[in-house]
């Protein structure tokens, strides 16, 4: 046997993939493999168990399933509707539609509002000022304590304790606050407003890349272009111009005190109303304390360098303390606005009718009760994945890359 032959390096090397192609017990790769399958396995097995367990209850009591009721007139009372809604007509897809639009309609708001108003109570109370830091902080401790249901009653317990509306509380005589809800001035919408509209949506797009451009530009030469003059055509000018060339339609519409109501205008609700201002003032209170460590995590030689520099306060926050907060702010901002928009079900116990809403309604109706639960749980899936991702985009939009 030759020296190559015989040394014990070539001849380990020989047998390791040999030692590496069985499977043993020993091998972790092995054994998570198998845990894998076998989880899998039983979690298939349960859910089969449920769904045969289900399918023969349901076929025991002669109860059908399937979502044709969606197809059936609905008879489902609407107060609030962005879509038209008649009862006698509609069906129950359409009821649950407009519940779906609804729920978004308070998320979305709500959403906007929370954040508003939850940095600017959080950034009071990192104020100097001590006035406003223990206002602040009160705010804080307060309606984090307090269950958010009972916020909800509280509120609309207030708003319904107004006066009628001959005794209204009213500004110039154009809004009007009552125990009927708060009654706004109405625009006639016509095509040139939905026309404008367009057009201002695509001048923030346009906005948004005149402004990369100039960024570019200046990381390029020192130079920057003036962003604002770009951004008041597109945003102001353009919009304005379009909206005359179609004739400039402008017809408010006033609310007028007629009997015992007001006629005209838009409405909100007592209950929208209520709701709207429970899930903001209770989700800001959460917000304004992720905003405030968010703040706090940047270091301290942040606001000492730039006050060495001779900027002011407001502008440090605004262009130095905040973009770098946000990435310590984004994450957990995130699960907020996941709470507010599944603690948007409480409308029911104060009587807006959301997605929860009618579909319990239309469940009690029709006796599809599996359906009427995977509709809800299906709306709110859906929702909080699509809040998440966008939330995941914008985080990973505005992380620090390493170059």
């Amino acid at each position: 046997m030759s020296q190559a032959t015989a040394d014990p390096r070539l001849i380990a090397a020989r047998v390791a993939p040999r030692r590496r192609m069985r499977l043993s017990w020993t091998d972790p790769v092995f054994r998570s493999i198998v845990w894998q399958i076998v989880i899998v396995g039983i979690v298939a097995v349960i859910a089969w168990y449920f769904i045969h367990n289900t399918n023969q209850n349901l076929a025991a009591r002669h109860i059908a399933t399937g979502f044709g009721f969606l197809d059936r007139v609905a008879g489902i009372p609407i107060g609030e509707h962005l879509l038209p809604y008649d009862p006698a007509v509609n069906t129950y897809g359409r009821a649950l539609l407009i519940g779906v639009l609804n729920t978004l309609q308070v998320a979305v708001i709500g959403v906007v509002l929370a954040t508003i108003l939850g940095t600017l109570i959080g950034i009071g109370r990192l104020s100097k000022n001590w006035l406003l830091a223990r206002l602040t902080g009160f705010y804080v401790e307060t309606l984090r304590d307090i269950p958010l249901l009972l916020q909800l009653l509280f509120w609309y317990t207030i708003l319904q304790g107004l006066p009628g509306p001959k005794q209204a509380f009213h500004l110039g005589h154009i809004a009007f606050l009552s125990n009927r809800g708060l009654k706004l001035p109405e625009i006639d919408w016509q095509p040139a407003h939905t026309a404008a509209v367009l057009v201002f949506i695509a001048g923030v797009v346009g906005t948004i890349q005149w402004n990369r451009r100039a960024r570019r530009q200046q990381d390029a030469t020192g130079v920057r272009p003036a962003v604002w003059p770009v951004a008041l055509a597109l945003l102001i000018g353009l919009p304005v111009a379009v909206w005359a060339t179609l004739g400039a339609p402008f017809n408010p519409e006033l609310p007028v005190l007629r009997g015992f109501n007001f006629q005209g205008g838009g409405t909100v609700s007592p209950e929208y109303f209520a709701l709207l201002l429970g899930l903001v003032t209770y989700t800001a209170s959460y917000i304004a304390e992720i905003v405030r460590s968010g703040i706090q995590a940047i270091p301290q030689g942040q606001w000492e360098a730039a006050g060495a520099l001779g900027l002011r306060p407001g502008h440090v926050l605004r262009q130095i303390i905040l973009p770098q907060s946000l990435r310590v702010i984004i994450p957990p901002m995130t699960s907020q606005y996941l709470n507010l928009t599944k603690n948007s079900s409480l409308a029911v116990a104060i009587g807006f009718q959301d997605v929860v809403s009618i579909a319990n309604t239309t469940l009690n109706q029709t006796g599809q009760a599996i359906e009427g639960i995977a509709i809800i749980m299906a709306v709110y899936l859906t929702i909080s994945l699509s809040i998440s991702l966008f939330m995941n985009w914008y985080n990973a939009h505005i992380a620090l890359v390493e170059r």
